[in-house]
Formats: C-alpha cells, structure tokens, sequence
C-alpha cells in the first residue's frame, strides 16, 4: 500500500480504467488475466452504448473491442468515430479474427487506434506482453502500484485483532494485496512497527486470517484510520486468490450498476 503523502494530487493515485468491450473466452483467459495479476484497474463491458454514457466521466480510460461481436466492422467504424469525437483522451485498440491484411490496412488508416489493431488467432500470450508493455508505457497505473477497494461505510468489511487482552474491532476502509487501512471503534493507541498477529478480517461472507505490522496512523475529523502492511506469513492465495479476486469483483459490480 503506497505511502500517500497529503501534498501529492488525487490523480496521481488513480488508475485509468481499462475497459474490454465484448471479450470473447480466450481475451478473457488469456489478456484480462494477465493484466489482473499485474493490478490494472480493468472491467468487462457488455454494452457498447450504455458504456458510451459513463466515458464522459472517465475520460481517459482505454476501451479494447472485440469488432467481431454485436456489429459489423463499418458500424464499429462509426462508434469509434463518435466516441473519440465526443471524448478525444480516450484511447481504442481493437481485436479480431480477420486476418485479411487489406481488411486490416483499412481499418487502422480510417480509425485512431493508440492501443493496436490486435489479431485473436495471434499467439495471445505474446499478445498480453505487448498490451502489459503498452499499458506500462501509457503510465495507466499512475503512482498507484496495487489496485485497491473502499468497501462501503455500511460495513460489509471488518476487522478484529487481538491486542491487549481483548479483540479489538474496526472497520476496512480499503484493501489491496499488500495491506489495508481501517478505523476502530474504539482507538487503541496502536504504536508504528507494532507486529499483529491472528488479524481477522471479514470481506463480505468471505473471511481472511492475517499477519501484519502498523505501518502508520493519520487523524482526520476526529478519526484515527491506521495502516497496515501484510507480512509475508499471508499466503500467496490469500493475496491472490482471494483479495486480489474480490476486489475485481466488486469493482466490476459498482461498474456495471454505472453503466446499466
């Protein structure tokens, strides 16, 4: 989890979000799950017209469609053409299974494609290395090295931890593979570098053991919110399998109740 400091911008810290319109099986095994593990902020999208209503708001996402679903290649034509015209900081790259080189001359000449003209039947895991390098050159993640999620206030995350005799409880503010932050009910006064073992935290039905050291503290509006870092005694599936896992989840969720 980075270290924010309060005079960095907000932006820095924001991912772009990529969107993958109309994936079919083997982008979705084969590139979505690359760029997954290497902690893009990434979402499927079903919809090329409801997507269209909420570029306004993310202007300077990616979008990687595959043109051999819902339309033909002209009117795929015309919807890049609007939707670079209307949000021009949007960047396109498109897949297909058409290999015709004239096919593949005129598309990329009569369209702005900053992401690629990408062919499906190309070995794929090539592929997912020429994407992950054009998203690293595109600076997509920012300063934000681990993607991260700010489960509701409501509490469908929290927190219990032994410390002084007692169990403690709180509630995660957010969580990423590496660590999270959370508020407790009551503050426990918890020093930077303390060790806390036997942590348990609830993410929905979903419930994680844990190790971790108090990476730090900050007050805001009569608010302790401490910080803290996951030791390497959290096992690879844990961070993976399963926090890596929700957080897509629920990301995408919050998504598709935007677009739809």
């Amino acid at each position: 989890m980075d270290n924010e400091n309060t005079s960095d911008t907000k932006d820095e810290f924001v991912c772009k979000k990529i969107f993958f319109l109309y994936p079919n099986a083997s982008i979705q095994n084969q590139i979505i799950n690359v760029l997954n593990q290497n902690e893009f902020e990434l979402y499927i999208a079903k919809d090329h017209t409801r997507l269209s209503g909420v570029l306004s708001k993310y202007k300077e996402s990616i979008i990687f469609i595959n043109i051999d679903d819902k339309m033909q290649s002209s009117e795929w034509e015309r919807w890049i053409s609007a939707t670079l015209a209307t949000e021009p900081t949007i960047m396109i790259g498109v897949f297909t299974s058409n290999s015709d080189e004239e096919f593949r001359a005129n598309f990329v000449k009569n369209n702005n494609l900053k992401c690629g003209f990408l062919n499906i039947k190309h070995d794929m895991s090539k592929t997912a290395e020429v994407i992950l390098e054009m998203m690293n050159k595109l600076n997509v993640k920012g300063r934000r090295k681990y993607l991260r999620m700010s489960p509701e206030r409501d509490s469908i995350a929290s927190v219990s931890i032994p410390f002084g005799g007692e169990f403690i409880k709180g509630t995660v503010k957010d969580i990423s593979i590496v660590g999270f932050s959370c508020v407790f009910v009551q503050d426990p006064n918890i020093k930077k570098g303390t060790l806390m073992k036997d942590i348990q935290i609830k993410l929905q039905s979903m419930l994680l053991n844990a190790e971790a050291v108090v990476f730090g503290s900050r007050e805001q509006d009569n608010e302790r919110t401490y910080v803290l870092l996951f030791t390497q005694r959290i096992d690879a599936e844990t961070r993976s399998g399963k926090i890596r896992s929700h957080i897509q989840r629920n990301l995408q969720i919050k998504m598709d109740a935007e677009i739809n």
